[in-house]
C-alpha cells in the first residue's frame, strides 16, 4: 500500500514543516507542501498532529532465545511499534548468551520472521570469545556493534580481564558499546552496606552501584578507546560525575566517544523507591535527585548524545521478591516517545530535538543506511503523534508480555496514532496490521 499524509506537522532537522508526505514502495517519495493526488493513493489526514522519524533504540533486552517467560521479539517489538519505536538494537544477554555468530544469526532468523519492527542485534563479549568477536569486524555493514558488560554480576557475561579488555579494544573495527559499571566498587560497596544492616531494600540500590562505581568503570574504557582510537559508546549514563568525560566541542559525526541516556534516568529519582520498590530497580541504578537535572542539562547541549530505554522486562514473581533477590531491569519501550514528548509539554524539551535524540543522532551514531530522517529516498520509518489527545498506561493497554510497567496510572498528554516501519502502516488507531515483518537494518561504514 502506498500512502500520502496530508496537512500534517513534519518534524525533522531542527525544524517543523507543515506539508504532505507521499509513501511509495516502503520510501518516502516525495515531501511538499501539496501534494496533488493524481494516483489515489491511500490517503491520510494529518490535520493537527505532527510527523516524526520512528524511533531508534539502541538498547533494548527482548529476552529470546531463553528467557521467553519474561518476553519475546515478536511481544516487545509490538510493543515498541505501538509507541513509535520503529528500529531496535537487542542486547547479547539472552540463554545462551551471543557469544558465536552462529548464535547471532540465529537471532536474526527469529526476528525476521517474528518482529514487527527494525532490528539489530549486538555480538557479545566474554573473558574467552575474542577470536568470535573479532570476526564482527567482516560484517560492519550488517551487525550494529559490540556489547561488552564492563559490570556485571550474571554468568560468564563480565569482561574483566585486563588482556581482554587490550584485545577487544585494540582489535574491534566498529563501536564498541559498553555497560560501565565497576564490580569491585559494588562489592565492596554491597559488603559495607550488609555488615551495617540486617535487610537491605531497594533504596539501598543507589548506594550500592554508586556514582563512584559508574564513574571508574566509563573512565577506564574512555581510557581503553583512547589508547586505540576505538569507536566506544557507552549506554545508560546515570551520574552527574560521568558528564564531565562527554564533549559536546565537535559534531556528532566526528566523535569517536558518545554517551546515551535512558528515559528513566530522565524520568525518577531515588525518591521513586519509596512508592515503587524493585519496579525500578535496574543497573546502573536509578540514583539521588541531583543527578537528574545535570543528565537534563547535559543531553540538552550535547554531551548526551542518544536517548534510549535499556528496556528490561522481568516477570512480575521476579520483581516481587525481596530487594537482593529482585531482577534488576524494567520494561520502557512502549511508552519512552510518549515520556519524551510528556516533557515537551512540560517545556523541557523541544519536539524537535526529541526527533534529533530519539532517532536522527541514533542513526548518525550507528551510521544507520536511509534511516532515522524524513527525507526523500530514505525509508518511511514514521510515527504520527497527537499532542492533544491523552493516554493513561493500564495494564489493559500493556503490550509487554511481563504484563506490568512502573508507568501505569500515568497519563501522557499525547497518543501516537499511526506508526509506519518500512512505508507498511503496522499500527493505526489501535489496530496492527501484521502482514509484514520489518528489516535488518543496515549500516554504512
Amino acid at each position: 500500500m502506498s500512502y500520502i499524509i496530508k496537512n500534517i506537522n513534519i518534524v525533522g532537522e531542527g525544524k517543523i514543516i507543515h506539508g504532505d508526505v507521499c509513501i511509495k514502495n516502503g520510501i518516502i517519495e516525495k515531501i511538499a507542501p501539496i501534494i496533488e493526488n493524481v494516483e489515489k493513493l491511500r490517503e491520510i489526514d494529518g490535520e493537527g498532529q505532527y510527523l516524526m522519524p520512528g524511533a531508534i533504540d539502541d538498547q533494548v533486552h527482548f529476552r529470546e532465545p531463553g528467557l521467553t517467560h519474561k518476553a519475546n521479539i515478536y511481544t516487545e517489538a509490538k510493543a515498541a511499534v505501538a509507541g513509535g519505536v520503529t528500529s531496535f538494537m537487542e542486547m547479547p544477554n539472552t540463554v545462551p548468551p551471543t557469544f558465536t555468530h552462529e548464535l547471532l544469526e540465529e537471532k536474526y532468523n527469529i526476528a525476521s520472521q517474528t518482529s514487527l519492527a527494525n532490528y539489530s542485534f549486538y555480538m557479545g563479549t566474554s573473558n574467552d570469545n575474542i577470536d568470535e568477536v573479532l570476526r564482527t569486524n567482516d560484517k560492519k555493514n550488517d551487525v550494529c556493534g559490540v556489547k561488552m558488560f564492563m559490570g556485571s554480576s550474571t554468568g560468564n557475561l563480565l569482561v574483566d580481564s585486563p588482556l581482554m579488555l587490550d584485545k577487544v579494544f585494540g582489535g574491534v573495527e566498529l563501536l564498541i558499546a559498553t555497560h560501565c559499571e565497576e564490580e569491585p566498587i559494588i562489592k565492596a560497596n554491597l559488603a559495607k552496606l550488609k555488615s551495617e544492616k540486617a535487610v537491605l531494600e531497594p533504596a539501598d540500590h543507589p548506594i550500592i552501584r554508586n556514582e563512584e562505581a559508574c564513574f571508574e568503570s566509563s573512565l577506564k574504557a574512555i581510557q581503553f578507546a583512547k589508547k586505540y582510537g576505538t569507536r566506544l559508546h557507552i549506554l545508560h549514563i546515570s551520574t552527574e560525575k560521568e558528564l564531565q568525560l562527554f564533549t559536546n566541542m565537535i559534531p556528532l559525526e566526528d566523535k569517536r566517544i558518545t554517551a546515551e541516556v535512558c528515559v528513566h534516568h530522565l524520568h525518577f529519582t531515588a525518591d521513586d523507591y519509596a512508592r515503587l520498590g524493585n519496579q525500578i530497580k535496574c543497573n546502573p541504578a536509578i540514583k539521588d535527585a541531583h543527578h537528574k537535572p545535570a543528565l537534563w542539562n547535559a543531553l540538552l547541549d550535547d554531551r548526551l548524545d542518544v536517548i534510549a530505554t535499556d528496556h528490561a522486562p522481568h516477570t512480575w514473581a521476579e520483581k516481587d521478591e525481596p530487594y537482593e533477590k529482585a531482577h534488576a531491569g524494567l520494561p520502557l519501550v512502549q511508552h519512552s516517545l510518549l515520556l519524551m514528548l510528556h516533557y515537551v509539554k512540560e517545556g523541557k524539551i523541544s519536539i524537535e530535538k526529541v526527533a534529533e535524540k530519539m532517532s536522527h543522532a541514533v542513526a548518525r551514531c550507528f551510521q544507520i543506511k536511509n534511516r532515522g530522517f524524513i527525507r526523500e529516498g530514505y525509508f518511511a520509518d514514521l510515527v504520527m503523534v497527537d499532542m492533544n489527545k491523552p493516554f493513561t498506561v493500564s495494564k489493559e493497554n500493556l503490550l509487554y508480555k511481563c504484563g506490568w510497567s512502573p508507568l501505569e496510572g500515568f497519563t501522557f498528554p499525547a497518543s501516537v496514532t499511526n506508526t509506519f516501519v518500512n512505508g507498511h502502516l503496522v499500527y493505526g488507531n489501535g489496530v496492527f496490521d501484521e502482514s509484514k515483518k520489518g528489516q535488518r537494518l543496515k549500516f554504512d561504514r
